[in-house]
């Protein structure tokens, strides 16, 4: 059996050297990962472990950005199943990264951290596996960067992977999505902090560039008619931003939601691993080496749910129907109805909970629906 942490605690596990598929060496990697519920595995091998896979800016505590979801009786019932979450390769919450001490000298990783891609992050978490003894996975699940992970799972490790739910994600980044991607990049990058991202022992790190480029992902991340309903045209309480010159100490209110969005990650986010990270998201492709797109999707043979949100902007819905028209053994195609955008698949709870009893009622003959299975668009 597995030595796994107590329920909820943060462990970090050596995983040994890492090879990128680019050829790059990361040696000593460790990778940062939280578990609930009780470890079970059958006599064939086969285990009770969900991987949850999280987003561009989550990490390891599914609980928290999944609230309402994992937990005992919820939708990813831990009286059932054991929940894995790590914090991704490349990461900024206990998973060696850029800010991670470099082996050879103890200094920061910095520009000589690797680039990365989603097959990586999907390949290091294999070795975390491999290194827990955990050799199959009832079902992996995740949203976002973390669909683009769970995707990746069916396609690299078919036979550990017994089901995937992937949320509001593509097969492929858009050309738009690599270039609004580059913008935030390239914010942080124009920083006069960055130092060719070697700041970690400069005292001063590129946050006005990590700010900005979180003011620009996060309109992404939200709807176009939440974010009016919410803030209009509205001044922000005691600032006039219609005065006779432009004055950034007065602004709108949605100027003011954005500045505390900025602050809010540049408290508890790295910039070198935002880059990293979002550059994994640009060489996305599930059809890369794979004989394209389509034949890639046709080829996976693990039961897949596809969910995508109405209202996105960032990965549109027309995405997840090209992933539902094409993948080799589609269970259904759900979709989520929220003026909230692509942060929906945090958000909607409800809907998620839903969502989510119904993949594991269809893939768990045991497993107990408390709620009305849902009805997937097919």
């Amino acid at each position: 059996m597995p030595s796994l942490p107590p329920f909820g605690a943060l462990s970090a596990c050596a995983i040994g050297d890492f090879r990128t598929e680019a050829g790059a060496i990361i040696p000593e990697v460790t990778l940062a990962y939280r578990r609930w519920g009780e470890f079970r595995r059958t006599s064939h091998g086969r285990t009770n472990v969900v991987l949850v896979e999280h987003a561009l800016t989550g990490d390891s505590d599914a609980r928290s950005w999944w609230a309402g979801l994992i937990g005992p009786g919820k939708a990813i019932d831990t009286d059932r199943y054991c929940v894995i979450c790590a914090n991704v390769l490349g990461g900024c919450q206990g998973s060696t990264g850029p800010g991670s001490p470099h082996p050879d000298d103890g200094q920061a990783w910095g520009s000589r951290f690797p680039a990365i891609s989603i097959r990586d992050q999907v390949a290091a978490e294999k070795q975390l596996l491999d290194q827990l003894g955990i050799t199959w996975v009832r079902a992996v699940a995740g949203g976002s960067m973390g669909g683009a992970r769970a995707l990746e799972w069916t396609a690299l490790f078919p036979d550990v992977v017994g089901a995937a739910a992937i949320f509001a994600v593509s097969a492929r980044a858009s050309a738009w999505q690599i270039g609004i991607q580059y913008a935030q990049i390239s914010a942080i990058e124009n920083d006069p902090h960055w130092a060719g991202g070697d700041y970690y022992a400069t005292g001063a790190a590129p946050l006005n560039g990590l700010a900005t480029a979180r003011r620009i992902a996060h309109l992404t991340y939200r709807g176009e008619l939440e974010i009016d309903e919410r803030f209009g045209t509205s001044a922000l309480p005691g600032e006039n931003p219609r005065g006779p010159f432009r004055d950034p100490a007065h602004r709108f209110a949605v100027q003011s939601y954005l500045d505390y969005q900025a602050k809010k990650l540049t408290e508890r986010f790295d910039a070198g691993t935002y880059v990293v990270l979002t550059e994994a998201l640009n060489r996305h492709d599930i059809g890369r080496g794979r004989g394209g797109l389509n034949k890639a999707l046709s080829s996976i043979d693990v039961p897949v749910l596809i969910a995508g949100v109405d209202t996105d902007i960032l990965y549109p819905y027309h995405q997840q129907e090209h992933l539902s028209r094409n993948l080799g053994n589609l269970l259904g195609m759900a979709k989520i109805v929220s003026p909230v955008g692509h942060d929906a698949f945090l958000t909607e709870t409800r809907q998620l909970d839903r969502i989510l009893r119904g993949f594991f009622a269809q893939i768990d003959p045991h497993y107990t629906a408390a709620s009305p299975r849902i009805e997937y668009f097919i």
